[in-house]
């Protein structure tokens, strides 16, 4: 049942997807306006019970699966494989982000949809890529993290001393972001030319491009500053040195940006935290007017970055602005701040936004109804579209809240469906009407 008539309005999608990454692009999609409806195995899709309250339905899963309906196949029986098959020619996308070789398992793999429909658009995501040494190995945000080095761009540690992540899964998020965007170039180009395409991504391809200046090669600025420091590090190995003696030597590098992150980074002030964000020497001008700072050099023609005098004398003017931001509330310097021109804001946290005036004011919030636990305000579609509106379709399912609805549509008959539900092949929430 489609509700909006966004730019993706009569694309259907089956979305074959747990954790993070097929569901963030199935959402998007939907946003977008097409029908997507989410495959999940009989006791649903295992997130909805991480962190939930109520049973099935955790904030976790409800965020990342709102706008789409829910069908419960058992895969595992072949009357529910062919249930899944008879729904393909009248599928446009099918997304999945299982391990590799796990489609191929359960017949949902590009090349045997594509004996049912020629010409459908086909999205896998997985840890480590198609190819290579690594690319059965079984992958999650975390190890992609890990693996490409993601992990250790902010030198963060846990009480152990052992790297800690990054507290969202970004490289997941990202995943289904890029797959979204693929996703509409695939339909596009299908619009001029007829044809269907496979689309693959991975959290190890997604985790290099988030660093991508990082992991490059140049030989110039190389010579500089990447190869003595990898030498270093080598030696450190060689001789046994510890994940923190490897961090502090990587870290090294971060002091050749000392002065820039006077300027980009956040301040305690007296009741709170304040961010600045100046990339323009006139952003930092400003800056230092508002905090009465002179004689700051960093923006001189004939700076030295690398100049160990100017890393110390950098290192004390951060002392001084940490000194200055304390005596003063966040709201006394954000409203000069802002006077000045300025990007800056208070640090917040992420339970206030929904009511802050800001987010209000640019409705990001959406208001939907879900069917087990009420009215709820969800973060909105991540881009408006001004000819094709772009909405937040429904609240996130209940568990087979649509398998009969999704059926039926599909030409199966209502004793069919009551038949396969009766046989645990499908799990229905609402018994199926013709």
């Amino acid at each position: 049942m489609q509700l909006t008539d966004g730019p993706l309005a009569g694309v259907r999608v089956l979305e074959f997807s747990q954790i993070v990454a097929a569901p963030v692009c199935g959402v998007n999609l939907a946003d977008l306006g097409a029908d997507v409806i989410k495959v999940e195995p009989p006791g649903g899709e295992q997130t909805r019970r991480s962190g939930s309250v109520i049973q099935g339905e955790s904030k976790g899963f409800q965020a990342l699966n709102r706008g789409k309906r829910s069908l419960v196949v058992d895969m595992h029986d072949p009357r529910g494989r062919e249930v899944v098959q008879r729904l393909v020619p009248s599928t446009d996308v099918v997304t999945t982000n299982y391990r590799l070789g796990v489609a191929e398992r359960m017949g949902i793999d590009y090349e045997s949809l594509c004996e049912r429909r020629p010409d459908i658009i086909y999205w896998q995501n997985t840890g480590f890529g198609e190819r290579g040494p690594e690319a059965y190995r079984a992958g999650s945000d975390i190890v992609a993290q890990g693996y490409s080095g993601l992990m250790v761009a902010d030198g963060k540690t846990n009480d152990d001393g052992a790297p800690d992540l990054i507290s969202i899964p970004i490289a997941d998020i990202v995943s289904g972001f890029a797959a979204a965007m693929g996703v509409c170039a695939a339909l596009y180009h299908r619009e001029r030319t007829g044809e269907g395409q496979r689309l693959d991504t991975s959290l190890l391809r997604t985790g290099l491009f988030l660093q991508a200046a990082a992991v490059m090669r140049e030989p110039v600025t190389d010579s500089i500053i990447r190869d003595p420091m990898v030498e270093e590090i080598e030696r450190l190995r060689a001789s046994g040195g510890s994940y923190a003696e490897v961090l502090e030597a990587r870290q090294r590098r971060q002091l050749l940006r000392t002065a820039f992150k006077l300027y980009y980074g956040a301040y305690r002030a007296s009741d709170g935290a304040v961010v600045l964000g100046a990339l323009t020497k006139a952003n930092r001008d400003a800056m230092r007017r508002v905090l009465g700072i002179e004689g700051e050099r960093s923006d001189e023609p004939d700076y030295d970055s690398r100049d160990p005098a100017n890393i110390a004398e950098a290192e004390g003017w951060r002392d001084e602005i940490r000194r200055r931001f304390l005596g003063r509330t966040t709201a006394e310097w954000v409203a000069d701040f802002d006077a000045a021109g300025v990007p800056v804001a208070p640090v917040q946290l992420p339970e206030h936004a929904a009511d802050d005036p800001q987010v209000v004011a640019e409705g990001i919030m959406a208001e939907v109804i879900h069917s087990v636990t009420g009215p709820q305000r969800v973060v909105g579609p991540s881009v408006n579209m001004h000819r094709t509106p772009t909405r937040v379709q429904r609240a996130a399912p209940a568990l087979g809240e649509h398998s009969a609805e999704v059926l039926v549509e599909a030409g199966f008959a209502v004793s069919e469906v009551g038949a396969l539900a009766e046989a645990g092949v499908v799990v229905c929430r609402e018994p199926a009407v013709a």
